[in-house]
């Protein structure tokens, strides 16, 4: 019977298992939780802060616009002018939106990467080595995700834009759907969405490859690719498998919060033939659900969050074991053989 393999840190130095890498995953979130939070929630928060204060300074500069909308006597209607300007105004606050979701999925995605390398090695991480580590890598996993985005997302984009026209200006005026172009989208869809997940799992290691090995955008995508070659099915069932666990977890994590909300909320509730209680109590327990509930929510988000993330990392680190023997570099990092006597 072979000796058992050397394990420094979360997972044992040899190929692993779907199990090895289901439990190393929970390893890393429970060994490393507190700078892991630590750097998603000042992301989150700095996202949430951003998009804030943008929409503070739109309702500022569009207060006349509201007024000119919604404030109006009784049968009258805003002009059109009115509403498309006021529309408008609101596109900044959402390109802000998409870019600080785009930036903060990208941290995301080079942060547990980051995390993985010291955590196979058993090695200390702090708040600051970890947020240094991840912005360093930043521009690099960007490229990377949007790079995916781009064409993965591609062909579909294309799909839409050719058949919705088309749907428009097929319409009958008596309500009667248009079939030639709802199955010309039907048939798009069936040919472009296993083509978009075909491309997001081969190209899933590109953030690892980005921060591990220092490589750029589309050099860290054909790693990606030469890593997931042959092995596409593996990768796809244990990544998929991930996002269930997450969400399975995730959803217990909440479910307390959401029984903590109700429990405040239900006694401030009026029961039938009783008169309605003072509006304090019910505001009372209104904020009381809604900040559990909130609460459950970003607690269970992070988890939802990282914990793919974290699986996909280890996917990497297998995929580099099985093909290129990195467990025997990772073991002599990690014990390294003591210096020879003079």
């Amino acid at each position: 019977m072979p000796p058992p393999a050397p394990q420094p840190g979360v997972i044992p130095l040899r190929p692993l298992a779907t199990g090895d890498v289901l439990s190393g995953a929970f390893a890393t979130f429970r060994r490393y939780w507190k700078p892991l939070i630590g750097v998603m929630a000042v992301v989150q928060g700095i996202g949430i802060l951003l998009v804030a204060a943008t929409l503070a300074v739109t309702f500022v500069v569009t207060h006349d616009r509201f007024s000119a909308v919604f404030d109006l006597a009784p049968g009258e209607d805003p002009r059109g002018s009115d509403v498309a300007a006021l529309f408008l105004s609101f596109v900044p606050a959402g390109v802000v939106l998409l870019v600080t979701m785009t930036v903060g999925a990208a941290m995301f995605s080079g942060l547990c990467p980051a995390l993985i390398q010291e955590a196979v090695l058993g090695r200390t991480v702090t708040f600051g080595s970890l947020w240094r580590r991840s912005c360093s890598r930043l521009p690099s996993v960007l490229g990377t995700v949007l790079l995916t985005a781009l064409m993965a997302g591609g062909p579909m984009l294309a799909l839409y834009a050719i058949c919705i026209p088309l749907i428009v200006m097929s319409a009958d005026p008596d309500g009667a759907g248009p079939p030639a172009a709802f199955g010309l989208l039907f048939l798009g869809l069936l040919l472009c969405v296993p083509l978009s997940i075909w491309l997001m799992v081969r190209f899933c290691l590109a953030p690892a490859a980005a921060v591990c090995e220092g490589l750029g955008p589309v050099a860290a995508l054909r790693r990606s690719s030469h890593l997931v070659r042959d092995d596409w099915w593996r990768v796809f069932g244990i990544s998929l498998l991930g996002y269930v666990v997450a969400m399975a977890v995730g959803y217990a994590i909440q479910m307390p919060f959401g029984f903590v909300g109700m429990f405040g909320l239900f006694p401030t509730l009026p029961e039938v033939g009783e008169p309605t209680p003072e509006l304090s109590s019910l505001i009372f327990g209104f904020a009381v659900y809604a900040a559990a509930t909130l609460l459950g929510g970003i607690i269970s988000g992070l988890f939802q969050f990282s914990f793919p993330q974290l699986v996909v990392a280890l996917l990497y680190v297998d995929q580099r074991m099985r093909k290129e023997e990195l467990a025997v570099a990772l073991t002599a990092t990690a014990y390294p053989a003591p210096a020879a006597a003079p």
